[in-house]
């Protein structure tokens, strides 16, 4: 019993706590900086419309600004799910299901996002 206290321990589990602590603050603020940008110009906008609002995604660096918005969304929702999923979901299939289907869901969410950026 003595070998598993210490630095020799025997460590077993996901031990992602940190790192996905740091990922779920910074997708978070990356958020929220680009909500404050664009409900910004939701309010400064002089006419609404589609047109005002694919001007505003019509420049380059913004459909760059929306991409990586909708990255860090996808990323921290999946850290979130995953998180959720080892807390509650015990039998190791039905958890496994519910990754395999939150990755499916979320990378088909990530391809229609990207076609819906690059049509305007």
């Amino acid at each position: 019993m003595a070998a598993n206290i210490g630095p020799k321990r025997l460590v077993v589990g996901a031990h992602y706590g940190l790192r996905d602590w740091l990922a779920q603050r910074v997708t978070a603020v990356l958020m929220a900086a680009y909500s404050v940008v664009v409900g910004v110009y939701a309010i400064l906008m002089l006419e609404s419309g589609y047109e005002a609002w694919a001007g505003l995604f019509a420049p380059l660096w913004m459909k760059a600004a929306t991409l990586v918005v909708i990255f860090a969304l996808i990323y921290h929702v999946w850290v979130g799910m995953r998180e959720i999923f080892m807390d509650y979901v015990k039998p190791t299939g039905v958890r496994m299901f519910a990754y395999v289907l939150t990755i499916v869901w979320l990378a088909a969410c990530a391809v229609w996002s990207v076609q819906i950026l690059w049509r305007v």
